[in-house]
């Protein structure tokens, strides 16, 4: 049993109570190798930002397990050598079973998320709490999940999405005891997160998908009052980025996400954490399809995967700033 104490990390309960007050959401940045982690970081050192470091199953077999309780290790240690000791949450995204949370809050996770949203709802409850019961014993934080989001995003995948019901909310918090609460309000996994018979498109062509369900929203915040809400799948995939990919040899089709105007107004309310993934994968990609389209010739990694590394922090510090409002909450 390794704390996540021990790593330099912190949960994220006073991340949470901070920004609802505060009227801001906590960044929760996925990360699978080095440069990702190098970029997270250095926007949110720069930005004076806590953030959240998401690891999904996928990423965490990727990476290696072992690897990553010393990424986690090495973030908050480079953090200190770039002058700024930020709070750093080591997070799992989608832990879809008990036996997943356990061993990640095992191996130095200082949260997770325990999704039961695909089963019955007194399935979901009973899974929900089953890990809640185990993480509090070690100060992990639990998020749990209600209502399903559309998409594919790593191994998490729906064709439909189902709103979160409002009138749930209340009974699942209290039966499971979760420290923060994944809701469905029309965000959605991966780049395409919506058909072009879903939106609207402007003279320019750009897709509009259809808006958030605030009313969803304000009713849970009336049910709940004060209590931590996660959005997921709210990337902007922002078009200048899906641009860069498609005119270097890309091949990304009604590529569509959440308009930042939207998840501003989200994190301004009780919504204090915000997954954004597929954002920093488009950011990566555009950079180093850019290198290759331009130098063809090109094999030393680092020279590719520096600019997707710089390309990455800067938009990160973008989404930070000006859609997340957590710059200077540190």
């Amino acid at each position: 049993m390794l704390s996540y104490k021990e790593l330099g990390l912190v949960n994220s309960k006073e991340l949470f109570a901070k920004a609802v007050k505060g009227g801001y959401a906590i960044p929760a940045f996925n990360f699978n190798n080095l440069e990702q982690l190098q970029a997270i970081i250095g926007a949110c050192v720069e930005t004076k930002s806590p953030v959240i470091l998401q690891v999904s199953s996928g990423a965490r077999k990727y990476a290696n397990q072992t690897l990553l309780r010393h990424l986690a290790k090495g973030a908050v240690e480079y953090a200190h050598e770039l002058g700024y000791d930020i709070p750093i949450v080591l997070h799992l995204d989608h832990g879809d079973t008990f036996e997943l949370c356990k061993s990640c809050i095992e191996s130095g996770f200082s949260s997770v998320m325990i999704d039961g949203s695909h089963h019955p709802y007194e399935k979901n409850v009973e899974l929900t709490a089953q890990v809640v019961e185990y993480a509090h014993k070690y100060d992990v934080t639990v998020e749990g999940e209600l209502g399903v989001l559309a998409g594919i995003e790593d191994e998490v995948s729906s064709e439909v999405s189902h709103y979160t019901k409002p009138e749930e909310v209340e009974d699942f918090v209290k039966k499971t005891g979760v420290d923060s609460l994944a809701i469905s309000i029309g965000t959605s996994h991966g780049a395409n997160k919506f058909t072009p018979d879903q939106c609207t498109r402007t003279e320019d062509g750009i897709l509009v998908p259809p808006p958030l369900r605030f009313d969803i929203l304000e009713e849970i915040e009336k049910r709940i009052p004060g209590f931590p809400i996660v959005l997921h799948g709210a990337s902007s995939v922002p078009v200048e980025l899906v641009k860069i990919i498609n005119s270097n040899g890309g091949k990304l089709k009604d590529a569509v996400g959440i308009p930042e105007e939207q998840l501003r107004r989200a994190a301004a309310s009780a919504v204090c954490k915000v997954n954004i993934d597929s954002d920093g994968r488009l950011a990566m990609t555009a950079a180093i399809r850019k290198v290759f389209n331009e130098n063809p010739a090109e094999f030393d990694p680092r020279k590719y995967l520096g600019p997707a590394r710089d390309a990455l922090k800067e938009l990160y510090k973008h989404k930070i700033i000006n859609v997340l409002g957590s710059a200077g909450k540190a």
